[in-house]
């Protein structure tokens, strides 16, 4: 709550560098005497400051953003995307009001300024620990440990209870849902991002994953039930193992809650992307072990931790969208061609079909039926 107090004071003698008396703070209005103004909605409350700077009064308007369910304004940097873009956008069109800075409101009450900010960054602890591709890198030569399939099942059963805090609120899974299919970073943004032509997905194959994406949306939109906390991008790379089953995880993604099966298909993709890749070293077809087992290790200790039947019904979009990544050149440029053809012949095929059958999966992925 922005107040009439020393805060607002020193924040604006911040912007203007000079001595400020603040006099009003006032909420605009949609009327100004004027009639009854017909929209019933808006993002956000503005507010005029009438203020003495260097012995002139100025006028001001304050837009402050509010949360706007279902808009794309649930998280706070969804409202810190809105005001940096605006601070930009207003100053480089005409006859635009100009806008004098952009901000942010600590719990405090202090106002500060970010007007001048031109890149962001994060502070984080380190973890100690070794990533985790690195075990399945070890497996595409080596013989499989009871470690590594204990870290494999532990990390089914932290999942599910990650996934275990639900929230009701249906505007945030069916963004999550439509992220899957329009954000930048998911499958239109890939298909995008892919070479144009290139051979192994051409045009009318991006056209046709399309297509099904967004009847895979209006699949799964209804299902707010499934509501949970994800971590966004729960793959090997993000990762560290300590000792034992001892883990931290790195860089959370898209959001602070989605679809369960968005976490499961991060990692569980990754078992069988190795696996393709030791089959290829070996000069044949499929999924080689160790890896299916480890898939089937993972998916069966998140899903008997769970119950979560229902999961194996959503999966296949977002295993597609994560099969996209993988084949992608840009990502993974030095593929064996048959390991991309067989990736993507993956996403095709989940895109196009109905559930995820486990035992079906081998034979997805260029296997022996």
């Amino acid at each position: 709550m922005i107040r009439l107090d020393a805060a607002l004071t020193d924040y604006l003698a911040g912007v203007f560098a000079a001595p400020v008396e603040v006099r009003s703070l006032r909420p605009l209005g949609g009327t100004d005497g004027d009639g009854k103004d017909p929209k019933g909605f808006g993002y956000g409350v503005p507010f005029e400051v009438e203020c003495v700077v260097n012995g002139a009064v100025r006028n001001l308007v304050m837009a402050r953003t509010r949360v706007a369910k279902g808009f794309g304004h649930d998280y706070p940097a969804d409202r810190a995307w809105q005001a940096l873009y605006g601070h930009a956008a207003y100053n480089s069109f005409p006859a635009h009001v100009r806008s004098l800075d952009v901000g942010f409101a600590r719990e405090s009450g202090a106002l500060v300024s970010a007007g001048d900010a031109t890149e962001f960054f994060q502070l984080v602890e380190k973890a100690a620990g070794r990533l985790y591709w690195l075990d399945l890198d070890r497996l595409l030569t080596a013989p499989v440990r009871s470690l590594d399939l204990a870290r494999a099942r532990e990390l089914g059963c932290f999942l599910a209870r990650a996934h275990a805090v639900k929230r009701d609120e249906p505007t945030l899974y069916e963004r999550r849902i439509r992220e899957l299919v329009g954000h930048g970073e998911c499958l239109m943004g890939i298909l995008d991002s892919y070479p144009h032509p290139y051979a192994p997905l051409p045009p009318e194959v991006c056209e046709a994953l399309e297509h099904d994406a967004v009847s895979w949306r209006w699949r799964l939109r209804g299902r707010a039930h499934r509501l949970a906390r994800t971590h966004g991008d729960f793959h090997p790379w993000n990762l560290l193992f300590r000792d034992g089953t001892d883990f931290s995880a790195l860089d959370r993604s898209r959001g602070e809650w989605g679809e369960p099966a968005d976490d499961v298909s991060a990692l569980g993709i990754n078992y069988l992307f190795f696996g393709l890749r030791r089959a290829a070293l070996e000069a044949r077809r499929g999924v080689a072990e160790p890896f299916l087992t480890l898939f089937n290790v993972f998916l069966g200790a998140y899903m008997t931790e769970t119950g979560d039947r229902e999961l194996l019904e959503v999966m296949p979009p977002f295993l597609a969208f994560r099969a996209l990544v993988i084949g992608h050149p840009r990502w993974y440029p030095s593929l064996a061609p048959r390991t991309r053809e067989a990736i993507l012949e993956f996403a095709r095929a989940l895109m196009a079909g109905g559930p995820l059958v486990p035992e079906g999966v081998p034979e997805l992925l260029g296997g022996s039926p």
